[in-house]
């Protein structure tokens, strides 16, 4: 088995002159839940659809366990469970009869069939729902149907496209502790969203892609403990007294920016994300007369992580990835 469930290399997918996605590479481990970050047409359904062996790549490499998409689809189409943004259902299915259609599909039958239908239902909740017609379920309870037939032939990987999208909070609960629990079975979990908060918590790994490059690929620590555009930092301070003097006090000190008041003091950006330089204004209040009662570093939350980058990168203040020529394609365009 291949060291990483999932694996692209140098991948492009052009259509005519749009570059949907350029050259792209990432690697990710058996085991692991990593979140696809990008705005609208960046490239994320792209990829997924090329991982899921729903689309072609103009040229590059994909695998999945080892596998290339391109040159074995059914193998790797047994290894996957693929859950897109919208799928069809069909009128006058009921949610007990749409699965075991599926399962019959996968090849199960008999009473083997029964059971797997069984278990699927009872992790995804749906037994409740099991007379329902499919396509009159509310949006969580068909995200649940979608996930369950995903999950039909025990797949390795799952390769999840906006699960959470229109989901209610109630929904979006359900859906993060289903997705940590088969973390927790050894899955692979490649899950693209737009709600960044909730990947951080749920995810080991973001992946970032903008215009169809990749431009982050880390923990989600790494992105909120980060400095600002400007390489500053945000901290918040509580003093004893009037909270007003905190605001004088950054007015005249060159290296302290007043952001925020707040009921006991106020948000400071300090013009470092070195600690050496907190710990210097720190000192200065003190010595200049400021009872400091609290002094802690902000954690930027994800969205401004993510905005934040896209804005160095406008910028040319972050390097992009740098451009290498295209590989050889893997197979003859089709």
């Amino acid at each position: 088995m291949s060291n990483s469930a999932i694996r692209v290399h140098n991948l492009y997918r052009y259509f005519g002159q749009l570059k949907a996605v350029n050259g792209i590479s990432f690697e990710i481990p058996h085991g692991s839940v990593c979140g696809f970050v990008g705005a609208n047409g960046a490239g994320k359904t792209t990829t997924m659809r090329i991982l899921a062996s729903l689309d072609y790549p103009t040229m590059g490499l994909a695998e999945i366990c080892g596998i290339n998409v391109v040159h074995h689809p059914d193998q790797v189409r047994r290894l996957i469970g693929w859950m897109p943004d919208h799928f069809g259902n069909y009128e006058h299915m009921t949610v007990l009869e749409y699965l075991d259609f599926y399962a019959r599909a996968f090849g199960y039958s008999g009473v083997e069939r029964r059971q797997r239908v069984q278990e699927v239902m009872e992790f995804t909740d749906l037994i409740p729902l099991a007379e329902r017609f499919s396509n009159k379920l509310s949006k969580g309870m068909t995200q649940r149907l979608c996930l369950g037939r995903a999950l039909l032939h025990d797949p390795q990987v799952l390769i999840m496209d906006e699960p959470a999208a229109g989901l209610d909070p109630k929904a979006r609960v359900e859906l993060k502790h289903l997705i940590r629990v088969l973390a927790q079975e050894g899955k692979t979990i490649f899950i693209s969203s737009h709600i960044l908060s909730e990947l951080g918590e749920m995810c080991d790994s973001l992946l970032f892609i903008n215009n169809g490059r990749i431009v982050h690929h880390g923990d989600a620590e790494s992105l909120k403990q980060g400095t600002d555009a400007a390489g500053g930092m945000l901290y918040d301070v509580q003093i004893t007294g009037d909270p007003g003097r905190l605001s004088e006090w950054c007015s005249v000190n060159p290296y302290a920016e007043f952001l925020e008041s707040r009921k006991l003091g106020g948000r400071i950006r300090i013009d470092s994300g070195d600690p050496e330089k907190a710990a210097e204004v720190l000192a200065r209040m003190i010595r200049d007369g400021l009872r400091v009662t609290e002094f802690h570093k902000e954690q930027r939350n994800l969205e401004d992580a993510f905005i934040d980058m896209l804005g160095r990168l406008d910028r040319g203040e972050t390097a992009r990835p740098e451009s290498t020529p295209p590989p050889a394609p893997t197979f003859a365009p089709h």
